[in-house]
């Protein structure tokens, strides 16, 4: 008979190294995507730009970055 045996080790998640974070949003009234950017404060400008254009208030916002996962 077979015996498995289990190793538990602690780990963590970080930011991968040398990577940005990129931001982006998306008009959930019309599908209107704004440019993706390092900068999240120039993304929720082109938000409320578009907002004063069309009265669509409602965007999906999206923050994305390369994970890395290691023991710890």
């Amino acid at each position: 008979m077979a015996h498995t045996v289990m190793r538990y080790e602690k780990h963590r998640i970080t930011q991968q190294p040398n990577t940005d974070v990129t931001f982006e949003a998306k008009c959930l009234t019309c599908g209107w995507e704004s440019s993706p950017s390092a900068d999240g404060a120039a993304v929720d400008v082109e938000c409320m730009s578009h907002t004063g254009r069309t009265q669509h208030a409602r965007f999906k916002r999206l923050c994305t970055s390369v994970a890395f996962v290691e023991r710890a």
